[in-house]
């Protein structure tokens, strides 16, 4: 370090620590340590904030994405050299898509050790749903419904992560979507706001863990506030168009719980809102998030949204975007250019006021104290401490361990799982039984390709059975790539006569079909949401010489399979399960592991059902009114239940329900209920609970998930469980955004999914505040 930033930073730590050396006297210590830990932190970004320039106020709101190789020479021309050249003057506050010790260490080498001041960058990555270890897509760890597992999961990432040089990931996502159509509705939690908001936390607390300092942990971010899953005609990017009740009570809890979890950062979304492009609404960022909800970290826009102001039509230029932003609380800016190009004149002209530049610096540099980056810049970067955690058997381990929490049995009909251990002649037919790739799904940025473990492989560890393997068609012609539109094969039935005579030689045949990696995640939006290409032809095909089939669905989102349904016995479904997916479906295959799995979300019929969801409202005219009669809310040719409602998943045992009991009391109600296993094998049961509230001033779902729990229970086992639902549980949100619990009449639902097989109708009178 040069003498004059040795000085400043001097000035910065001793200043402000040392007032803060005595403790308050009658404060309980634990409490008085960490409000003096606040107030020193406090301290020290009010000191430095003081020793900053405008031009280097607006660099710590400035983020660019990876520029150049970081082990070679420095760029001398182009986009890379004025970035490079930005960095050594201070210009830059973050970076993403930097990942390893030695290329995280050679940009904060250049931050610490060159710039006037020495402000250590965050390094920001796509830890989605792993590192280089890849866990299951965030819809399938939802479809656990463990919220101990979710947390470890995410915890696992993070240390990967961590030890790769990241400090901050862009998860977790936690808009809630009601459109499969929506390619992203792989990397939330699904349809529901109670089930999305515990899942928020469990991720939240699992990256962060308890202490944000810590080497092993990163700061999470909650995106995309916010709307983002309501997409119009579930096409990525598009206007979100809702109401004020579907605001505060769907879409806005998942980020409340979070930021409640703690959560360092948000991400504001693509899609306007009101007609307000997010980035730009002052609403959601300085009044609710920042305001109401008294949120101190930092808002990070996505990736060039400030300057897609322009193409909505609500900024006239980058300058205006600039404008726009910086006003509405958008704190840092990911690769738009705009703030380190416009932000300077800005607040010289008066446009925007330096006293929120300071506000987003302070928030900026306060999570970079809480990630101990001051204290040391370099602590994230440890050759050792990389090799001996990335792809290590802990992680791996894991995610192992997620996987197979993650799958849901959709139909077993006959009991054809799981698989006899000996003397069974298997078919594994499709184009994901030796796929090493796709499973990884789509945010897999850190992996290599062909890392997973196939289905082929996890199945051919069980060396009792004859196993055949034939993949029967393509799916796709060439390779794929995240920013290229996967190539459908639509022609190709080359393989179709090898599958055919392979399954029809077989006792039980394993069919792996589905989605590519890649044909779920952003931009890629689908309009139907059928099996892609030609692989309902081969499932008919086969089905017409053996009709004993295991249907394993690889894919990202909720599918359209009624014909499956109608016509195939046994139906797994597996999403994109990550690096150890073929050791964890082949384990559920031969009941080494009974599935425990429920559906996040709700699977379609056909795709004019979309959106679909169990927590709908009822209209005016709810049911048929006679038979043939036609004016009643439906479809006059399909139906309007789902083919799998939400909640939805089967085990090799069965359980059942009985003696619901409601008791009120002064904060709310106690149910009690049994559940009892009354299968041959242990099993985990998901038991939910839903609530209706007849009448309400504003209108209530004809149910809501309020409170669930994950039961294991031996064969024969019968267990008494309780639940007890206050105000939170049993109240909502109004127009205006105030919470209210009015007093009237509820229902309560108990059972195994959100088609219950329970339930008591209870009066609320009034509750004790």
């Amino acid at each position: 370090m040069n003498i004059l930033k040795n000085s400043l930073l001097l000035l910065v730590l001793v200043t402000a620590g040392s007032c803060s050396s005595k403790s308050e006297g009658g404060m309980d210590q634990k409490a008085s340590k960490s409000t003096h830990l606040n107030q020193e932190v406090e301290r020290k970004i009010d000191s430095l904030l003081s020793l900053m320039t405008l031009e280097e106020k607006v660099g710590q709101m400035n983020q660019y994405n990876g520029f150049w190789d970081l082990t070679g020479p420095a760029p001398k021309e182009g986009d890379a050299a004025k970035k490079y050249d930005h960095l050594k003057s201070g210009l830059v506050g973050s970076m993403l898509n930097v990942t390893g010790v030695e290329e995280v260490r050679s940009v904060q080498k250049i931050a610490v050790e060159e710039t006037r001041l020495g402000i250590p960058l965050i390094i920001g990555f796509d830890v989605i749903h792993g590192f280089r270890t890849i866990s299951p897509i965030p819809l399938a760890e939802s479809a656990s419904w463990d919220l101990e597992a979710i947390k470890n999961s995410a915890a696992m990432a993070a240390k990967e992560a961590a030890a790769s040089g990241i400090n901050w990931t862009f998860a977790p996502m936690v808009d809630i979507s009601r459109d499969a159509r929506w390619g992203r509705v792989m990397e939330g939690a699904g349809e529901d706001p109670y089930l999305g908001s515990k899942i928020a936390v469990a991720r939240v607390e699992g990256f962060q863990g308890s202490d944000l300092a810590s080497p092993y942990t990163v700061a999470a971010c909650a995106k995309h506030f916010a709307g983002y899953g309501f997409a119009e005609g579930g096409r990525d990017y598009n206007t979100v168009d809702v109401g004020t009740s579907t605001l505060y009570n769907t879409i806005l809890p998942p980020f409340k719980a979070a930021k409640e979890a703690g959560v360092r950062t948000f991400m504001n979304a693509f899609n306007e809102l009101n007609g307000i492009p997010a980035t730009a609404d002052r609403f959601l960022q300085r009044e609710l998030l920042k305001d109401q909800w008294n949120f101190d970290g930092f808002v990070v826009s996505d990736w060039g949204s400030m300057i897609e102001m322009q193409a909505h039509g609500y900024a006239r230029d980058r300058k205006h975007a600039a404008e726009l932003a910086a006003n509405a609380g958008s704190d840092m800016d990911m690769e738009s250019y705009a703030y380190v190009n416009e932000l300077v004149d800005l607040v010289k002209q008066g446009k925007v006021q330096e006293s929120d530049l300071d506000d987003s610096v302070r928030r900026i540099l306060r999570v970079k104290f809480e990630l101990g980056l001051f204290e040391d810049p370099y602590k994230y970067l440890n050759e050792e401490r990389e090799d001996a955690i990335v792809g290590s058997k802990e992680i791996n381990d894991a995610a192992l361990d997620m996987a197979r929490k993650s799958i849901v049995l959709l139909k077993n009909k006959n009991n054809l799982l799981p698989l006899k251990r000996k003397g069974q002649k298997v078919a594994l037919i499709g184009p994901f039984v030796s796929d090493k790739t796709s499973p990884l799904g789509s945010w897999r940025l850190a992996a290599e390709d062909g890392t997973a473990i196939s289905l082929a492989e996890g199945m051919a560890s069980y060396e009792d059975n004859t196993l055949r393997v034939s993949e029967g068609v393509k799916l796709s012609n060439g390779s794929n790539s995240f920013p290229m539109e996967v190539k459908v094969n639509s022609k190709d039935r080359s393989g179709f006569d090898e599958a055919v005579k392979v399954a029809k030689e077989a006792d039980v045949v394993v069919m792996a079909l589905g989605e590519d990696g890649f044909q779920s995640g952003e931009g890629r939006s689908r309009a139907e949401l059928g099996l892609p290409g030609l692989q309902q032809e081969l499932l008919e095909e086969v089905y017409k010489v053996n009709k004993n089939i295991v249907l394993v669905l690889h894919n990202g989102r909720p599918l359209a399979i009624e014909w499956a349904d109608q016509h195939i016995p046994a139906i797994v479904e597996a999403w994109q399960l990550g690096t150890q997916s073929g050791h964890a479906i082949a384990q559920v295959l031969y009941g080494d592991y009974n599935p425990s799995g429920k559906l996040p979300v709700s699977f379609p019929r056909s795709v004019g059902q979309m959106p679909l969801y169990y927590n709908y409202k009822n209209t005016g005219r709810p049911t048929l009114p006679g038979e043939g009669v036609v004016f009643w809310s439906h479809y006059i040719d399909e139906e309007n239940t789902p083919l799998y409602p939400f909640g939805h998943g089967l085990s090799y045992t069965e359980f059942t329900y009985d003696t619901l009991k409601v008791n009120k009391h002064t904060d709310g109600v106690q149910l009690t209920l049994t559940v009892k296993n009354n299968g041959e094998v242990a099993g985990k049961e998901v038991v939910q609970v839903y609530i209706r509230d007849h009448f309400a001033t504003v209108t209530r779902p004809v149910k809501e998930l309020k409170a669930f729990e994950l039961v294991s229970l031996a064969p024969g086992e019968e267990r008494q469980l309780q639940f007890n639902l206050t105000k939170n549980e049993l109240g909502y949100y109004l127009n205006d955004g105030s919470f209210i619990l009015e007093p009237g009449d509820f229902t309560v639902f108990v059972g195994g999914s959100s088609d219950t097989v329970l339930e008591e109708t209870f009066t609320i009178e009034a509750l004790d505040e």
